[in-house]
């Protein structure tokens, strides 16, 4: 049988969380236990949705990327943009996701910085679809704590 990491790690955090820190008799132990069971269940969701998370991020801001290029006023902007909205990951370990991700990001700040300093009609539309993406972005990362009840 394969073990399933998640299942393998949360576990350890239900087992540290009710059977191991009741038993500890010092508060930095029994603070310590907790932070270290949490962590795990923080590590477990990391491996299970992590590389979907970063990989649908990417994709997202290359396509918006690639609609930017045709409208924003900067030709160099515009080119730049063409370029990481070509642009596709390498490989789906999470350091290339990571390190993809962090020079899209840049540049979606770069864009949305223009967006919201511009008077263009197209302007207001495609900062509602930044905004739509970071909002997206940021519910897909929350993170989920285990609950004992």
């Amino acid at each position: 049988m394969k073990p399933d990491i998640p299942d393998v790690l949360n576990g350890f955090t239900f087992t540290l969380l009710t059977e191991i820190l009741p038993n500890l008799g010092a508060e930095y132990s029994m603070g310590n236990t907790a932070i270290m069971s949490q962590s795990l269940a923080v590590i477990a969701n990391e491996f299970e949705r992590g590389a979907e998370i970063r990989f649908r991020e990417n994709e997202e801001m290359r396509a918006l990327f690639a609609e930017a290029a045709r409208v924003v006023d900067d030709k160099a902007l515009a080119a730049r943009l063409s370029e990481a909205a070509a642009g596709r990951d390498a490989s789906l370990l999470i350091s290339v996701l990571d390190a993809a991700n962090g020079q899209l990001k840049t540049l979606l700040i770069e864009l949305h910085a223009a967006v919201e300093v511009s008077k263009a009609a197209w302007a207001p539309a495609l900062d509602a679809k930044i905004w739509d993406h970071l909002v997206a972005a940021a519910e897909r990362r929350k993170l989920t704590l285990l609950s004992l009840g």
